[in-house]
């Protein structure tokens, strides 16, 4: 065996000990000693948080929650920060002063949520990371209470994941919407990220949108109607970055209808699930957007309590390739919680969607979005939930499915409390989750597909004792699956294929 062979096999096992997550077998063999892949918790998390309003009236809690993942490990460590560029030289090098602002929130240990708070117009966009047993399904909720002007209500947002490619079906340029475009970079380098606006003719051409620079460690709102000569009431924003990576999320502000954000829609597919209209909404419009080459044609349903009903004069939505399609809908709940279930009525044709969902009656009205999202799945938090405040929507479009549902310690007391529901298919169940005992502060709800088919998810929030008299002040967020653990291969060793 000659010295470049063992310098093979050497690199060979390091690397191997190094990864842990490599398979191999040898050339021409019929891979019968493959095993199934592991599903271990992720080791590293990280989340954004945008800047929360420009109001000098906002108020923002700031709620963050790691349930437990077994084969986590035993310590971990987190922190949510200011998002500022002095953790650099400005450059995109990575060099800086290492001067970093306090944490907003630094968590401990996972079950344990915790608080933190903020108030007025200057509260900046946060950056935060966790790793160890912190990290799988690491959840930070981001409220905002704004009691007067323009967006008006309560503003709830989940601080999301970096990425490189988001839909935003149901923005708006309006003049009677403040529609913001937040992009925060999480990173050492400078992201370089385009903004595309789709109307109900098709793209709309801006080149203000284009190669839009977001600096290391920092964040950049866009006005959406900056981009746009004419106005138009439903808008598809695309966000692509072009290098680098990033968070994004809509705050849209309406003069009269209050106010909260957009959050990106789940990736576009054919059947797609827009869960928990309340039950008392007023008002709900429908936005769609195919970015295929074909056409969509869409069966709307409502998944009610008792089953699905299609909806009299709206049963169904076509959906031009590259415009974005809206529909009012009206009260279409009529009393009754229920999701909005999309599918195709022949070829299937990937789309987007969410919903504008509106409650209360004049001068009292504010409005929340409900985009599609993703399954439960394994498993899906929510922080931030209150003892009298907080309603889950759980939705079983296909096959009747059931789910555990726990509600942690409070953030200032409180033991977690468990509860199982079985949702019939084609219904949603619309129930005031478990509260913790001996609540204190708020708490997180956790949900795990137990059997049965896909269950979707989502939780309103209310706060009727907030400081703007006769207004429903809500908002919704979805409850998809956290990814909090990730498939690992087995590796099998086999140096042979070294010699050859």
């Amino acid at each position: 065996m000659n010295r470049t062979t063992l310098s093979l096999i050497a690199a060979a096992a390091a690397l191997a000990a190094v990864t842990g997550f490599a398979a191999a077998t040898a050339p021409g063999g019929d891979g019968d000693s493959a095993k199934a892949a592991a599903r271990l918790p992720v080791e590293r998390s990280s989340l954004l948080c945008p800047a929360p309003s420009t109001s000098d009236l906002a108020e923002t809690a700031y709620t963050s929650y790691t349930p437990d993942s077994k084969g986590s490990g035993s310590s971990g460590k987190a922190a949510l920060s200011p998002a500022t560029r002095e953790l650099t030289d400005g450059t995109g090098s990575g060099k800086g002063n290492g001067k970093a602002d306090k944490p907003v929130l630094s968590p401990l240990k996972p079950g344990k949520p915790v608080a933190g708070e903020s108030s007025g117009a200057e509260s900046p966009a946060l950056v935060g990371s966790a790793d160890g047993n912190l990290a799988p399904g690491w959840t930070v909720q981001q409220t905002t209470e704004v009691a007067a002007g323009t967006g008006r209500g309560l503003l709830g947002v989940n601080c999301s994941a970096p990425d490189t490619d988001f839909w935003f079906p149901g923005a708006s340029t309006a003049k009677e919407r403040s529609d913001y475009i937040h992009l925060t970079n999480p990173d050492d380098s400078a992201a370089v990220v385009d903004v595309q606006l789709y109307g109900a003719s098709g793209a709309i051409k801006s080149d203000v949108g284009e190669g839009i620079q977001v600096q290391p460690h920092s964040s950049v709102p866009v006005l959406l109607s900056t981009l746009t000569d004419k106005p138009q009431t439903n808008v598809t924003l695309h966000v692509t970055a072009r290098s680098g990576r990033v968070a994004a999320a809509v705050l849209a502000a309406d003069d009269k209808l209050g106010g909260d954000w957009l959050p990106a829609s789940a990736d576009p597919a054919g059947t797609v699930v827009l869960p928990g209209i309340p039950k008392d909404a007023t008002s709900v419009r429908l936005v769609a957007f195919t970015p295929g080459d074909n056409d969509a044609d869409l069966k709307v349903q409502l998944a009610s309590p008792t089953g699905r009903i299609t909806p009299a004069g709206h049963e169904s939505l076509h959906v031009k390739s590259g415009m974005t399609a809206a529909v009012d809908l009206g009260d279409v709940t009529r009393g009754e919680a229920g999701s909005l279930v999309l599918t195709p009525t022949g070829d299937s044709a990937p789309v987007v969607a969410a919903l504008r969902v509106v409650r209360g009656k004049g001068g009292d009205q504010e409005s929340a979005f409900i985009p599609a999202t993703r399954p439960v799945g394994a498993r899906a938090t929510v922080a931030d939930n209150r003892a009298k405040g907080s309603t889950l929507s759980l939705t079983a479009p296909g096959a009747a499915g059931t789910v555990k549902v726990t509600a942690s310690a409070g953030t200032e007391g409180g033991s977690p409390v468990t509860k199982t529901y079985t949702v019939k298919g084609g219904t949603t169940m619309s129930v005031r989750p478990p509260v913790p005992a001996g609540l204190k502060g708020s708490y997180a709800l956790t949900v795990e597909q137990v059997s049965g088919g896909e269950v979707y998810g989502s939780r309103m929030l209310d706060v009727p004792d907030a400081d703007v008299p006769g207004v429903p002040m809500f908002t919704v967020q979805t409850l998809p699956d956290d990814r909090g653990t990730v498939s690992v291969p087995h590796a099998d060793q086999d140096l042979s294929v070294l010699q050859k």
